[in-house]
């Protein structure tokens, strides 16, 4: 049986990349963030990149103290512009960081993607094997960003 498709294939160019940093999964995340550098340099397009400090993580007594608090998001916004040097010493023309606090994944779709307003989101994600069955699962903020991003989502590996 032959399909007729009627439809030309063309050029998908993006004009704007977001990169997503987890500051717990330092592996996954240079990746991404490799890929998000190459592309926005050879498409000379601007970059963001964006950091979420997940408040869930910290405990009980960091929570509550200020200091704590401030401590980390200094690093994270150090760990940021490390980020951003990384990519202008790469060649990438426009870069732009962002950081938030909260879920990463809703932070990002809510706050992030509608102030930056890119057209690709890249992000990296660990894949957890899953015992039993041994079944192999997206990341949970990878697949929520996959499942409610405005825009297309590169997920790597």
């Amino acid at each position: 049986m032959k399909h007729d498709l009627d439809f030309t294939i063309n050029d998908k160019e993006f004009s704007k990349i977001l990169v997503a940093i987890d500051e717990d999964d330092s592996q996954s995340s240079i990746q991404a963030f490799q890929y998000a550098c190459v592309r926005a340099k050879n498409l000379n397009v601007p970059l963001g990149i964006v950091s979420i400090m997940e408040i869930a993580e910290l405990n009980i007594f960091e929570s509550l103290d200020k200091y704590a608090l401030n401590n980390r998001r200094e690093n994270l916004l150090a760990n940021i512009e490390a980020y951003i040097e990384k990519a202008q010493a790469y060649g990438v023309q426009q870069v732009q960081g962002f950081i938030g606090e909260g879920l990463p994944g809703e932070q990002i779709v809510t706050n992030i993607l509608p102030k930056y307003q890119p057209d690709l989101l890249v992000c990296g994600s660990k894949t957890k094997a899953n015992k039993p069955q041994k079944k192999m699962f997206l990341g949970s903020q990878a697949s929520y960003l996959a499942q409610n991003a405005s825009c297309s989502v590169i997920v790597i590996r």
